[in-house]
């Protein structure tokens, strides 16, 4: 009978360790609700590009040609223009004339200008300013565009056109990326190639 009530004693100081242990473990921590790829995204993309690991600090663009393909853009950079002269500093991307050209990024209509080269032309600063998107050989502009207008990704800026130095028929639109400081005007800045941005894939200087 004392062996019984002894295991019993014993059962029961067993019993109450565990539950004081149990009492002394620390509370779990509170799950983080996910944060969708979709709204995350969306208020760096109302702001401009989001950044990238490529040296020029520029993710993706989107395609400023209606209905052209990432896949269907071809690598011009580079090409030499003027038999040798000079190289291409930006990408073209042929398409018929009077297709919808788009804002490839955010950003404020800073000129609207007629030039030999690139006939009629949009110059769209980033907000920041750090960044100049380039359209040229435009056959005209969208309806009401002007110079301080605000757009945004996808918004109107003109269409496909063969002005300037395109030559008569060869429709297309060229588009330039240009790294500026926010002091410096929109003629100024470093030529950067916009290829691996409009594609999403490297290319050799890219930084991958």
């Amino acid at each position: 009978m004392r062996r019984l009530v002894l295991i019993l004693i014993l059962l029961a100081a067993l019993l109450i360790a565990a539950w004081l242990g149990l009492l002394s473990l620390p509370d779990a921590p509170t799950a983080k609700a996910p944060v969708s790829a979709t709204s995350a995204g969306s208020e760096a993309g109302r702001y401009g590009p989001p950044a990238d690991a490529t040296r020029t600090g520029v993710a993706a663009l989107a395609v400023p040609v209606a209905g052209v393909a990432r896949g269907q853009i071809t690598d011009s950079w580079g090409d030499p223009r003027e038999n040798g002269a000079r190289q291409h500093h930006g990408t073209d991307i042929p398409a018929a004339g009077g297709t919808l050209v788009t804002a490839a990024a955010p950003g404020t209509v800073e000129k609207l200008f007629e030039s030999k080269a690139g006939g009629t032309t949009v110059y769209v600063r980033s907000p920041a300013r750090d960044w100049t998107y380039y359209y040229a050989h435009l056959a005209g502009y969208a309806p009401g565009l002007h110079e301080g207008q605000a757009v945004r990704t996808g918004d109107p800026l003109g269409y496909v056109g063969d002005t300037g130095d395109a030559g008569a028929g060869n429709y297309h639109l060229h588009f330039g990326l240009t790294r500026t400081t926010p002091d410096q005007h929109w003629y100024e800045g470093e030529d950067v190639d916009p290829f691996p941005h409009l594609t999403e894939r490297r290319v050799a200087g890219s930084g991958g």
